[in-house]
């Protein structure tokens, strides 16, 4: 006798169906992952294959001169488009940027031996995007830190090209003495203390808003709000959206803080007022009564103390010094509508530096 077809509920086949789509979801996620980091190594041992040819002394760098035309010529002859004469020079400039050791050292490795030491010298973690936007950085410390925050955060192609532009690396060492600043290449961005989520200033070109135009701190508040997500990524780790203009009553007034948020890796709430006009000492009272409620009646025992920051279009720090006390976790972040002048963070985080290794100098 033949057994019945057990019949499924709609339900039962909805959960069947989602089972197996999310499988299906995951093996293609590893599929392309696998891909793509095959890729990587494959680019990178043709970079060194090209190199190594290269380096074969002055008769073979001479013949070298037209070796890429050639070389990508038979290539595409072969394996078709996707090895052009630029994608090959890219290459070469990948092994160059990432090798581990001396060219001389690896000349002898034959063709087996090289895709199998390849691993072993390099764990790349991201995608060919990636690394051609991280070969376009100069410096190897700025270049490390968002190679590292790229892996940490699983920035996309289109975020890492955003924090590049935006000089996040140079923002936050422009707040960080010259031994932090080498732990953000090695280490990425850490949390530790409430002033290591300072950057200077917050980019936040993508609300929409022009710098020359009027606009209220509604509509600057609105246009974050819209922005969410970037302006959280602007805004660095850890950071959870908890409310705008969130009310709380105190003697029987009621006040509104623009934005609240939490970060799980201070562990603490993260009090935003924006300010549009130059920030008054009245500002700074205000943010202190706000930061000081949340730690009263607001703060866990197991929490960290409140943070507050004023995010303005300007400010005089003589004033916020003379105004809050030494040991408030209060800060005065200006903001920018466009992204920063590269070149003058540079020259800034240069003439920083040097101050820094004079001063130190000048206590040896």
């Amino acid at each position: 006798m033949l057994m019945e077809e057990k019949n499924l509920t709609p339900a039962g086949e909805n959960e069947l169906f989602a089972h197996v789509s999310a499988l299906i979801e995951q093996s293609r996620q590893q599929v392309a992952k696998a891909v793509n980091t095959a890729m990587v190594y494959t680019y990178y041992g043709v970079g060194r294959y090209i190199v190594e040819f290269e380096q074969g002394g002055e008769k073979r760098a001479e013949y070298g001169k037209g070796v890429l035309k050639r070389l990508s010529e038979r290539l595409t002859e072969k394996y078709g488009n996707g090895w052009s004469e630029e994608t090959l020079k890219k290459c070469r400039k990948f092994y160059q940027i990432y090798k581990i050791g001396s060219t001389s050292q690896t000349q002898s490795l034959g063709t087996t031996e090289l895709v199998h030491s390849v691993d072993q010298m390099y764990n790349f973690t991201l995608s060919w995007n990636h690394y051609q936007i991280l070969m376009r950085i100069d410096n190897p410390q700025a270049r490390s830190f968002y190679e590292i925050e790229a892996h940490n955060q699983q920035w996309s192609v289109r975020q890492l090209q955003r924090q590049v532009g935006s000089s996040l690396y140079e923002r936050l060492a422009l707040s960080r003495n010259k031994d932090e600043v080498m732990r953000l290449a090695n280490e990425g961005q850490t949390f530790e203390k409430p002033i290591d989520i300072i950057k200077n200033p917050l980019v936040l070109e993508f609300v929409g808003l022009k710098p020359d135009s009027s606009y209220s701190e509604t509509d600057l508040e609105s246009a974050i709000i819209d922005k969410l997500q970037m302006f959280l990524l602007e805004m660095g780790k850890g950071f959870l959206f908890e409310a705008r203009q969130k009310r709380f009553t105190f003697d029987e007034d009621n006040f509104y803080v623009d934005l609240v948020f939490y970060n799980r890796l201070l562990q603490c709430f993260v009090l935003i007022d924006l300010k549009i006009d130059k920030l008054t000492h009245q500002d700074l009272g205000q943010m202190q009564m706000y930061v000081n409620y949340y730690d009263r009646y607001e703060k866990q025992d197991f929490e960290k103390p409140t943070i507050g920051i004023l995010l303005c279009k300007e400010k005089n720090d003589a004033l916020v010094e003379l105004t809050l006390p030494k040991d408030a976790n209060i800060y005065a972040q200006q903001y920018a509508l466009c992204l920063p002048d590269k070149a003058l963070l540079l020259q800034k985080l240069n003439e920083w530096t040097e101050e820094f290794e004079n001063q130190k100098e000048v206590r040896l």
